[in-house]
């Protein structure tokens, strides 16, 4: 379609109060960006913000969840309108989060908008996101979000192309007004990404060997047509081995969240009979994953630790890694594995951007958070599908199963027992009320003794960051005890309804006799310890966390 002639409308709006974005862009729920002139307003702010649009290149892409074809059209009709040179689509609107990155520094684009809102369920009443990366294909660091919210709350009048709505399901390029339009397959250049990393003809031997069987649970989200083109047609694994594959605009009616209580359909698989070897899921938009083995489960916190350990079997990082990063609530685990190989761990703020000025400085290839995202140098955002390939690069080449590499690493490093209990929902007032509390007792804790624990120091965690020297302040409460044991109080930013107060638990025990309990039994006084601490229970009237991972 050549829309050249067609006009271009400029339409008076007034400014929304609430369009600052979080660190995962601006995330509400569809009735919010249903909203007349809801989402071209923030659009417009973006576009705003790019100090001129004239001649500049972005990717669009998302999740596929509902509303996400339709403001693909808006976006693509405004980009016209602004005087864009070029946008490069993931066919049919859809590229996961990690593949967007990819993307973005392959083509040497000046950023890209991805629409998604990550692991929050979708559909009529579910949620949605605008995310802005910038050109080095990561989220859009502080500066960046202001900005765009100090347009948003000047804006008077947003510019948008009148014309049909767009063919986004053919691959090739066509004009949009005086825009070039390029429609890519969403898989291709992330497949050639990752095969560029891991040693497919190895991770093929395994599955193609007959004795492996693994199971990958998309969660009718982003990854089924990376699964089913990497791990089926390219890795060898057999038809049925992707699970819920088939994108859908409510994700099936589930949440996308892939840990043990909302992926339970894959749960129920690899702790059932006849279990396979390998289970694997991701997220909404495909930067998250959860790893299981057959009768077993691998924390985040220990797969990132993982990963560090085992990461000269990769060809990618064969020849050794500068450093390694973890958010401050992720376990120490990775920590203990940095010290032994006398390399550099860094401890972030949650928030995948606060890793991408450690991974353009060079300083740390590979990062991990506890809310089950991993990934790499390879791209800007946590890579769930990336994930994956490690695990399955590490099987490949060490020959045991994940249950035995897991238990032999806690050997040699180390246990830490650790668990993140979430109370989502919260009245955002009793949950400021809570932190404001605690916040108020940091000062006098040091010393005090809870149970069997002592008091090593209270803080509220505030980072700066060794590249750039900007400073992250308020970043999570953290107590933690003279035995190594700790834990973290913090609201989380992810949520568009209340406040979730996240309370993450962590234990080391080094005696390879006592490392096979239940997380949960492990770290019980620890429990009790917190809710004396906090008052959580009392202050929010919750009996019990709505999801434990």
């Amino acid at each position: 379609m050549n829309t050249e002639t067609l006009d271009i409308q400029t339409v008076s709006t007034t400014p929304f109060t609430d369009q600052r974005p979080g660190t995962s862009g601006l995330r509400k729920s569809v009735v919010d960006f249903q909203k007349p002139h809801y989402l071209e307003n923030f659009i417009q702010a973006i576009f705003n913000s790019l100090d001129g649009c004239a001649g500049k290149t972005l990717v669009v892409g998302g999740d596929g969840r509902y509303y996400n074809r339709h403001a693909v059209q808006i976006i693509l009709k405004m980009a016209a309108a602004n005087g864009l040179a070029k946008i490069i689509l993931g066919q049919g609107g859809i590229l996961s989060t990690p593949a967007a990155s990819c993307v973005i520094r392959k083509h040497k684009t000046d950023g890209g908008i991805i629409l998604s809102a990550s692991h929050n369920p979708g559909g009529p009443k579910g949620d949605f996101g605008v995310k802005f990366n910038i050109s080095n294909g990561g989220p859009a660091p502080e500066k960046v979000t202001e900005a765009i919210f100090a347009r948003s709350k000047e804006l008077q009048s947003y510019k948008i192309l009148s014309c049909p709505d767009i063919d986004i399901d053919t691959i090739g390029t066509v004009q949009v007004g005086a825009m070039q339009l390029q429609v890519i397959d969403s898989v291709d250049d992330y497949q050639q990404l990752v095969e560029s990393v891991f040693d497919f003809d190895q991770i093929y031997a395994l599955i193609k060997g007959g004795s492996f069987r693994m199971c990958f649970d998309a969660m009718h989200a982003v990854t089924g047509p990376y699964g089913h083109a990497i791990f089926e047609k390219r890795l060898g694994a057999p038809a049925g081995t992707v699970i819920a594959g088939k994108i859908l605009e409510d994700f099936g009616g589930g949440h996308p969240d892939p840990n043990l209580t909302y992926a339970h359909d894959l749960v129920e698989i690899l702790f059932g009979k006849d279990a396979p070897d390998f289970g694997a899921a991701s997220d909404g938009d495909g930067d998250r994953n959860m790893i299981l083995g057959r009768n077993f489960f691998v924390t985040p916190s220990d797969s990132i630790a993982l990963m560090t350990a085992n990461h000269k079997l990769i060809p990618a990082y064969s020849k050794g890694i500068a450093g390694v990063a973890r958010s401050m609530p992720t376990s120490r685990a990775a920590d203990r594995v940095a010290a032994k190989m006398g390399i550099k761990c860094y401890e972030t703020p949650t928030g995948w951007k606060f890793f991408g000025n450690l991974m353009d400085a060079g300083l740390a290839n590979l990062c991990g958070e506890e809310s089950f995202g991993s990934g790499a140098d390879h791209i800007r955002e946590k890579d769930g599908v990336w994930s994956i390939l490690f695990w399955l690069n590490i099987l490949a080449a060490r020959k045991e199963s994940v249950a035995d590499i897991v238990k032999k690493h806690w050997q040699e490093y180390g246990r830490n027992y650790y668990s993140r209990h979430d109370y989502e929902e919260v009245d955002s007032e009793k949950a400021h009320d809570l932190m404001e509390k605690l916040d108020a007792n940091l000062a006098s804790m040091k010393g005090k003794k809870f149970g069997s624990r002592t008091v090593d120091f209270a803080d509220d965690f505030s980072y700066t960051d060794p590249v750039d020297q900007s400073v992250a302040k308020n970043q999570g409460i953290r107590i933690h005890f003279t035995d190594e044991s700790r834990m973290v109080f913090r609201l989380s930013g992810t949520g568009t309804r209340g406040a979730t107060i996240r309370l993450y638990l962590e234990s080391l025990e080094l005696d390879a006799a006592k490392q096979g309990l239940d997380a949960q039994v492990a770290l019980k006084e620890l429990i009790d310890i917190a809710d004396e601490v906090s008052q959580l229970k009392a202050l929010t009237g919750r009996d019990k966390p709505t999801v434990i991972t």
